[in-house]
C-alpha cells in the first residue's frame, strides 16, 4: 500500500477513527494489526521475515536482561545481529555478491546472470532491520531495559507510518510513546494533516513531475549530451529530496495525528556549506544510526588521522551498500567518504587560501560559494546513485563537457529543455521555485507555525492550492517512493 494512493487515505481514515474511539488499552492492538495489514498489502509472505526478526530480538533482549554475564550477553547480541543481517544479506545482497564473484572468476555473462535467489526484495527490509538492531544493541549496552511486552515491541518494529522508509526510530524514543494516553486534539490533528498535505505535494506534484524529465535522460544517456546531463542531474537531486522528504513528512504527519512524535529526517540539506554538514541534514535517522552504532564504536575521530580516514571510508562504504546491491551505490558511498576525507585533510590549507580569507569580509558571499560547491559535489555523486548501471554512470561522467558548443545552434532546445519538452521544463522550474520559497521561509520557523498565525483566508488559500495541485497535477497511477527499493 502506497502513501500516495486512495487505498491509504481510506485505510488511514479508518485507523484514525477507530484509534480515538477505542479505549487506550486496546489501541496498540489496533495499530499492530493495522501495521501488519499495511505491510502485507505488498506481499503477504514477507511478513514472516518481520515476525522472525521480532521474535528473535525479543527473546535475545529478554535473555540479556536476565543475565549479568558479559560473554552470554554478547552471544545473545551476536545471535540477533547474525539473524537480522543474515536475512538482509540473503534477500538483498546474495545475488549481487554471487554475480560479482562469478565476474571475478571469469564466468561467462550467461552464467553470471543466473540468480542465486529469484525473489522480490522485501519492501523496507533495510529500514526495519536497522531499527530492530538498534534495540538489541541498546539493551546490550544497558541504555534501556528489555521490553517485556511482545506486542508493544512488535508495534515498535512495524509502526506503519515509518515501517517501509523510516525515519529509523530508536526504541528509547518511540516505544515509551505507545504508553501515553492520547486524546483527540484538534490543533495537533490539523497540524499533522498540514504536514501530510505538504508531503503529498512534494511527492506527487514536484518529485513525480521532475521524474518525467530525469528518467528519459538516465534511461537512455547516449541520446543526450552535457547540458541535458547537468539539468537532469540537478532535477534528480530535487526529485529524490522531494520524494524521500515527502514520504517523511507524510509519515511524521500521520504519526502526529495519532499523538506520536517521529524524529526529523531532513533539515534543508541543499543549504549545507560542506559535505559534513550535508550529512547532518540529509537522512538524519540513518546518518545518526551509522554514527552511534558503527562510527563511534570503531573509534570515530578519537583516533590517529589515518585511522580516522579509514573509519570514514568504512562507514560510507557500508552506507552506499545499505542503499542498494549495486556497484553504483558502492561508488556513491565511497565518493562521499572521499569528499569527507579530502575535506578533513585540506581544512587548514583551505582556511589559509587567499581568496577564502578575502571572502571572510563578505559572509553572505562566502556562504553562497560554500553552498554552491557543496551542492555541485552532491549532484556529482547523484549521477552514480541514479544511473541504471555503472557503464551508464561512466558514460555520463565522461560526457559531461560534451555538446555545450551546440547551445548556439538549433539543437539548443533539445539540450536545454531535455527531450524537447520546454513547457514541462518551465513547469519544473516553477515548482522548484515554490519549494525554495517554502524552504527560505523555514529559515525563520517551520512553515506550519508561520501559517497558523495568518488570516483564515490565507491559510485556506494555501490548503486549496496544495490540494488542487495534488488533484490536477498528481499522477493517477501511484508512483512508488524511491526509497522503497532500499
Amino acid at each position: 500500500m502506497l502513501f500516495n494512493s486512495v487505498d491509504f487515505l481510506v485505510f488511514f481514515t479508518l485507523i484514525v477513527c477507530a484509534y480515538f474511539t477505542l479505549p487506550h488499552r486496546w489501541r496498540w492492538v489496533l495499530l499492530l494489526a493495522g501495521s501488519y495489514y499495511f505491510y502485507m498489502c505488498w506481499k503477504p509472505a514477507y511478513i514472516i521475515l518481520i515476525l522472525i526478526s521480532t521474535v528473535v530480538d525479543y527473546f535475545c533482549a529478554l535473555g540479556m536482561g536476565k543475565t549479568s554475564s558479559r560473554p552470554r550477553r554478547k552471544l545473545l547480541l551476536l545471535v540477533s545481529i547474525f539473524c537480522n543481517m543474515g536475512l538482509l544479506f540473503t534477500f538483498k545482497y546474495a545475488n549481487f555478491f554471487a554475480y560479482s564473484f562469478k565476474y571475478i572468476l571469469g564466468f561467462p555473462e550467461q552464467e553470471r546472470a543466473k540468480l542465486f535467489l529469484n525473489v522480490l526484495l522485501p519492501v523496507g527490509i533495510s529500514f526495519y532491520t536497522f531499527q530492530t538492531l538498534s534495540y538489541t544493541i541498546d539493551v546490550f549496552r544497558g541504555t534501556r531495559p528489555p521490553e517485556k511486552r511482545l506486542g508493544i515491541f512488535a508495534l515498535y518494529i512495524t509502526f506503519f507510518p515509518q515501517l517501509v522508509a523510516g525515519p529509523i526510530e530508536r526504541s528509547t524514543r518511540l516505544m515509551p510513546q505507545f504508553d501515553n494516553v492520547v486524546k483527540f486534539d484538534y490543533e495537533r490533528v490539523v497540524d499533522g494533516i498540514r504536514l501530510m498535505l505538504w508531503g503529498f505535494f512534494k511527492k506527487v506534484v514536484i518529485a513525480d513531475t521532475l521524474a518525467k524529465l530525469v528518467d528519459p535522460v538516465y534511461n537512455n544517456p547516449t541520446a543526450y549530451a552535457g547540458p541535458s546531463y547537468v539539468i537532469a542531474t540537478v532535477f534528480f537531486a530535487y526529485q529524490i529530496y522531494c520524494d524521500f522528504s515527502g514520504y517523511t513528512d507524510i509519515a511524521i504527519g500521520a504519526a502526529q495525528v495519532l499523538g506520536i512524535e517521529l524524529m526529523e529526517n531532513f533539515k534543508r540539506p541543499y543549504y549545507s556549506k560542506s559535505i559534513r554538514e550535508f550529512w547532518r541534514r540529509w537522512h538524519i535517522s540513518l546518518s545518526t544510526w551509522f554514527r552511534d552504532y558503527l562510527y563511534i564504536p570503531i573509534g570515530g575521530s578519537r583516533v590517529p588521522l589515518p585511522r580516522h580516514c579509514l573509519n570514514l571510508f568504512i562507514v560510507f562504504l557500508l552506507c552506499g551498500l545499505w542503499h542498494g546491491a549495486s556497484w553504483t551505490f558502492v561508488i556513491w558511498g565511497v565518493l562521499q567518504s572521499v569528499y569527507l576525507i579530502v575535506g578533513l585533510l585540506t581544512r587548514s590549507a583551505r582556511e589559509q587560501f587567499t581568496i577564502w580569507i578575502r571572502l571572510d569580509k563578505a559572509p553572505f558571499l562566502k556562504k553562497l560559494v560554500q553552498v554552491a560547491i557543496t551542492f555541485a559535489l552532491v549532484c556529482f555523486g547523484w549521477i552514480f546513485f541514479r544511473a541504471n548501471s555503472l557503464p551508464d554512470a561512466w558514460y555520463i561522467v565522461t560526457h559531461l563537457l560534451s555538446g555545450w558548443q551546440l547551445l548556439a545552434t538549433q539543437s539548443a532546445s533539445k539540450l536545454i529543455f531535455v527531450a524537447g519538452q520546454p513547457s514541462l521544463f518551465i513547469l519544473c522550474i516553477l515548482l522548484l521555485a515554490v519549494l525554495e520559497s517554502v524552504q527560505l521561509l523555514e529559515r525563520r520557523a517551520d512553515w506550519r507555525q508561520l501559517l497558523r498565525f495568518k488570516p483564515i483566508w490565507i491559510r485556506w488559500a494555501v490548503y486549496y492550492s496544495l490540494a488542487l495541485g495534488i488533484m490536477l497535477m498528481g499522477s493517477l497511477n501511484a508512483e512508488p517512493f524511491i526509497y522503497f527499493q532500499f
